[in-house]
C-alpha cells in the first residue's frame, strides 16, 4: 500500500506542477473579474487536513483491491483533467475567469461534460480516497461544493458571452457527470 500511496502523492504533484506550467499559455483574463470565494486556499486547506486526518485508525485504507481500484481511478481522472486542459487550450483560467476573445469550446471532453477539468480533478480526489484514506472523500466533497458554484458562475458568464450557443450546448451535455448531472 505504501507504493500505491507514494505513487498517487507522486502524480499529485506531478499534476500540479504541470499545471501551473501550463498556466502560463493561457489567455489574458478580463479586468475586473474578483468577485470569488479564495479557491486555492480552500483546495490547499482542504487538502493539508485530509493528509493530516488520513492517520487516524480505520480510516486507512489496507485493502490491496481498493488500493489498485483508487489507483486507476485517480489515474483516469487526472488524465482527464489533463486532456480538457489540452483540449481548451489559451482559453483556460482560474476558475470563474472570464477571458479576453473567448472561444466557446464544446468538442473533445466538452462533448461528454461541460466541466471535464473539475469532474478530473473530483475523480482524482475520489480515487485518492478508495486508495488511501476515507478522509479524502470527505475534501472531494468540499471542493466539489466549490467547483459546482465555480461552474455556475462559471456557465452565467458564457450565457452572457455566448447568447445563442451556450444554452444549446448546455441543454445537450451534463455539468459533471455525463447522463447524470
Amino acid at each position: 500500500m505504501v507504493a500505491i500511496e507514494t505513487a498517487i502523492g507522486v502524480g499529485w504533484v506531478v499534476f500540479w506542477i504541470y499545471w501551473l506550467l501550463a498556466a502560463t499559455g493561457a489567455k489574458r483574463s478580463t479586468a475586473g473579474r474578483r468577485r470569488r470565494p479564495p479557491g486555492i486556499g480552500i483546495v490547499v486547506v482542504v487538502f493539508i487536513a485530509a493528509r493530516l486526518l488520513g492517520g487516524g485508525s480505520g480510516t486507512t485504507n489496507d485493502d490491496l483491491a481498493l488500493g489498485l481500484l483508487g489507483a486507476a481511478v485517480f489515474a483516469s481522472g487526472l488524465l482527464l483533467a489533463v486532456w480538457a486542459r489540452i483540449h481548451l487550450g489559451g482559453n483556460w483560467g482560474m476558475p470563474m475567469s472570464q477571458k479576453d476573445e473567448p472561444e466557446l469550446v464544446t468538442d473533445g471532453p466538452y462533448r461528454f461534460v461541460r466541466h471535464p477539468i473539475y469532474t478530473g480533478i473530483l475523480l482524482g480526489m475520489v480515487g485518492t480516497g478508495l486508495a488511501i484514506s476515507l478522509w479524502w472523500l470527505i475534501a472531494c466533497v468540499v471542493i466539489g461544493a466549490y467547483f459546482v458554484y465555480s461552474a455556475r458562475v462559471e456557465e452565467q458568464n458564457l450565457i452572457r458571452t455566448f447568447p445563442r450557443q451556450y444554452p444549446i450546448y448546455r441543454a445537450r451535455t451534463k455539468m459533471l457527470i455525463p447522463f447524470v448531472l
